[in-house]
């Protein structure tokens, strides 16, 4: 940042030895240092917020340019450069084959429902004849 070479810079401090005295020399270069890192921080900040500055005004140009991107259709010259290059002579009418956004969906055809086969009914004498064929329960208290 200065171009201060090492025996200017041990001028300089014979000097401030000599103005300053050796008792009160501690005191000023502590408030040098101080004094220097408040300059540090005021660059640093001032460097931040251009930045910031210069981001912000980018992004309001990128904003800008999609906005117009948004708002223009697109020409065949648009078409050419991305490869796309047959195009059909004018929109296809999709409007009576898509449904809209939200509609309800299509009713499906019912699967047909197979009869359920009917089940022998059985006399009353077949049911005794397996309740006492079932061994019977018993209590293990």
């Amino acid at each position: 940042m200065f171009d201060i070479a090492w025996s200017e810079l041990f001028v300089i401090m014979v000097v401030a030895l000599v103005v300053v005295g050796p008792k009160d020399l501690p005191k000023l270069m502590r408030a040098a240092g101080q004094w220097a890192g408040r300059a540090r921080a005021m660059a640093d900040q001032f460097r931040r917020s251009f930045d910031d500055m210069a981001r912000q005004a980018e992004l309001d140009e990128l904003r800008n340019e999609v906005n117009k991107l948004k708002n223009t259709p697109m020409t065949d010259l648009d078409y050419e450069s991305f490869g796309i290059t047959d195009l059909p002579a004018k929109p296809l009418d999709l409007s009576g084959q898509v449904e809209d956004v939200g509609a309800a969906p299509p009713k499906l055809d019912e699967p047909k429902v197979a009869p359920a086969p009917e089940t022998p009914v059985s006399s009353p004498v077949v049911q005794e004849e397996a309740k006492l064929e079932s061994p019977p329960i018993r209590n293990a208290g």
